[in-house]
């Protein structure tokens, strides 16, 4: 039997589009935690994640063992009978750190039906047979697009589909136009070079992005839900992410062409149940998880997990408890210093520092005086 609560080593990755050096929260994060030997390089650091997926799995920070390894020999007692019941033998969530220096690949993740049929087709490319909705909570400054509108499928299986030159003079064609025939989609000619200078102009991404998706920009504790089969596409910022737990995803631009998934089968399975910004928006709400009143939630409309935000002041010590999880927890401090006590541990609770949660398990946080205390916990019941 292990303890109910225990500290985490994570890792970050390395794609493209995540910021360099010590310019990426995620691996100044990561780099805070102790025993890692995990060391900031000059190269881009995308994300860091915190969970018991096999790819890049969270470690314990005591023995290096793989948290799916620990969660498989003590199922009862870290994930609770109810979440056993719903999810299986895993934590059905994935919460990561974001750092977002250009465009992600403009993607859907694949709903449960389609991921089934991907997964048995390619196990290899589709490493899971599950969903993925999404949410993000802005750390800072934070933009991204998403759809709006059933009718432009064609519109985008058509850009899509275009060979290059098509593209590149249809840019050019755009660039041209007048300022006020923009209007409120003004946004696009700060936009377009934007993205031409992180793509080219031959990518079929500034298109569909530009003539067809809502631009958002958040700032920090804003958030946004994407569901599963919802073309969107992270532009820039710092953010929390958690989705349920999957890595499936289907890209079709902001990518070279041979890493371009089948244009019909991503224009096949995208929805447009975002028509707006207004629709994918996330409100944090108080919580009543939350004993001393210092918590809200993002509870978006999934079974698989709730995300919770503990802020202390930087007055002398100050206090929240969190009632017991019905099943599993994952805590990480994006700010600040002070102490976690729960499952008769009390440790360091540091910028950085990321903690499981076992099922039953009431958790309290302590700032530091001076420091304050900034801690998101994702958890399922």
């Amino acid at each position: 039997m292990v303890s109910s609560v225990f500290q985490l080593q994570c890792s970050c990755n390395n794609y493209p589009w995540g910021r360099r050096g010590t310019e990426s929260l995620a691996a100044v994060l990561c780099s805070k935690t102790p025993n890692t030997g995990f060391k900031v390089e000059d190269k881009e650091y995308a994300e860091m994640w915190m969970g018991d997926y096999p790819v890049l799995p969270a470690k314990s920070s005591k023995t290096g063992e793989e948290l799916h390894k620990i969660v498989d020999e003590n199922k009862e007692q870290l994930l609770g009978k109810k979440c056993i019941e719903k999810f299986g033998g895993v934590v059905p969530f994935l919460p990561k750190i974001l750092s977002i220096a250009k465009a992600l690949p403009l993607q859907i993740h694949p709903d449960k039906d389609l991921a089934q049929r991907l997964h048995a087709q390619n196990p290899d490319q589709f490493t899971d047979d599950n969903h993925k909705p999404e949410i993000a909570i802005a750390l800072g400054p934070f933009e991204q697009i998403h759809f709006n509108n059933e009718t432009i499928r064609s519109l985008v299986s058509t850009i899509l589909k275009s060979d290059d030159d098509t593209i590149k003079k249809t840019q050019e064609s755009l660039q041209q136009l007048p300022t006020e025939k923009y209007g409120k989609h003004a946004f696009i000619l700060d936009l377009l070079p934007r993205l031409q200078n992180q793509y080219g102009s031959t990518d079929p991404g500034n298109l569909v992005a530009l003539l067809t998706m809502n631009f958002l920009s958040l700032e920090a504790g804003d958030a946004i839900y994407v569901p599963a089969s919802c073309p969107h596409a992270y532009l820039s910022g710092n953010i929390v992410e958690c989705m349920a737990r999957s890595n499936n995803v289907l890209n079709t631009g902001f990518c070279p062409r041979p890493d371009r998934d089948s244009v019909d089968l991503f224009c096949t399975d995208l929805t447009f149940s975002a028509h707006s910004p207004a629709d994918v928006l996330l409100p944090a709400k108080k919580s009543d998880r939350g004993k001393l009143g210092k918590t809200s939630v993002y509870a978006p409309p999934m079974g698989e997990f709730d995300m919770l935000r503990v802020v202390l002041g930087e007055g002398k010590g100050e206090k929240e408890v969190l009632k017991a999880f019905g099943g599993p927890a994952v805590a990480f401090c994006v700010k600040g210093e002070g102490k976690l006590r729960g499952g008769g541990e009390e440790l360091d609770c540091k910028e950085g520092y990321v903690f499981f949660v076992g099922a039953g398990t009431e958790v309290e946080f302590e700032s530091e005086e001076g420091e304050g205390l900034e801690v998101y916990v994702a958890y399922a019941e």
